[in-house]
């Protein structure tokens, strides 16, 4: 518990204080401009035997076959290749807004079979398209895999992760994505989350830098605002706008719980109403003993091992814990602390003191 006091009285250190100012580029980002993902299929080839079993993995056969095809390549019937010097795998990547034919763009490459490795190949050029269907960047280059490994006699040792790698600049971008963002006389800046105090205040430094009545809030996410419409005077109003600070509203109170890892994390803005908890463990031990019946000389029979098996519950027992109405998070971190319980078991009880009404926050289970 010491852990995680210091974790939450750290957290709530680099949190964001109950008013502070942002950049509104930190906080809301222009209508339209935006990233669209790309996704390719592809092969790497030059492995050093750790790529896909072609009998586990047929489409990687039928890729490679394919491949020969469009070089003038034909296998004669009946023949079936097994190589285990190539792999088939999915390339990832975003092609970032304003993007130009010729650019570079980072590539992730993952493995989709069987291979164990792809330390050391080459991805064959590989078409990347877009949600639409259509071709907007081709990938191709040698993979930089962060890891490590090796196998002998049964055993293996591996670093890091195998099956995928990165290709820094490995595709060329073949067509660019159009933007709104010289149509018409408004722009829209949205709103990160939604907030209409948030919203207020973004409006409210607009006008204040380029005249009442240039923006306007229409809800707790949008902000529209009245830019030039030439598209350099355009770019300079949004390089002038972005960079305005904001005076941010109080956060709401909210609590967010990982299931899976037991990690609690929780803002400034979370409060703790008197309330009195009973926590208790239950823990199951089994322990297995070996018996070996050694029958008597000249007998015949056979010796025979058995197992007794010794099988105890222990209920530890729950007092009933008595917790101020806390006002600060350091408060709250010191009420919770003096359960004595683990993180995993203060899942439980942060959802039991939600359901009384003595956790004033949100609860959000991830």
């Amino acid at each position: 518990m010491k852990t995680l006091n210091a974790l939450l009285l750290c957290l709530s250190l680099v949190l964001a204080p109950f008013s502070h100012a942002a950049r509104i580029k930190e906080v809301a980002s222009v209508a339209g401009v935006r990233s669209n993902p790309l996704t390719g299929y592809g092969l790497v080839v030059g492995l050093d035997g750790t790529g896909d079993q072609t009998t586990q993995a047929p489409f990687t056969g039928q890729s490679l076959t394919a491949m020969l095809q469009q070089f003038g390549v034909l296998l004669p019937q009946g023949v079936t290749m097994q190589p285990r010097n190539i792999a088939a795998v999915l390339v990832t990547t975003s092609l970032p807004a304003f993007a130009q034919p010729g650019q570079p763009l980072d590539i992730n490459v993952s493995s989709i079979g069987n291979a164990k490795s792809l330390r050391g190949g080459t991805l064959i050029a590989t078409p990347l398209r877009g949600a639409d269907g259509q071709v907007y960047a081709i990938a191709q280059g040698n993979l930089v895999v962060g890891g490590a490994g090796a196998s002998a006699g049964g055993s293996k040792v591996q670093i890091n992760h195998l099956s995928a790698g990165r290709i820094p600049g490995g595709a060329l971008v073949e067509r660019s994505v159009p933007t709104p963002l010289a149509q018409g006389d408004f722009i829209q800046f949205d709103l990160n989350s939604s907030d209409f105090a948030t919203a207020r205040a973004v409006a409210q430094a607009i006008n204040k830098l380029k005249g009442n009545g240039v923006a306007q809030a229409m809800d707790g996410r949008v902000v529209r605002v009245k830019a030039p419409t030439a598209p350099d005077e355009r770019v300079a109003f949004l390089a002038d706008v972005e960079n305005l600070p904001v005076d941010m509203a109080p956060a709401a109170a909210r609590v967010v719980i990982n299931a899976r890892t037991g990690s609690i994390v929780m803002n400034q803005a979370v409060t703790l109403s008197a309330c009195a908890v009973a926590h208790g463990s239950l823990s199951v031990t089994i322990s297995s003993t070996p018996i070996i019946s050694q029958p008597n000389a000249l007998s015949g029979g056979q010796t025979v091992v058995a197992e007794k098996a010794d099988i105890a519950i222990r209920q530890e027992p729950g007092s009933l814990i008595q917790l101020p109405a806390g006002a600060r998070l350091a408060d709250v971190v010191r009420a919770l602390n003096s359960l004595g319980a683990t993180p995993q078991d203060l899942l439980a009880i942060l959802q039991a003191m939600k359901s009384a009404g003595a956790l004033n926050a949100e609860l959000e289970v991830i």
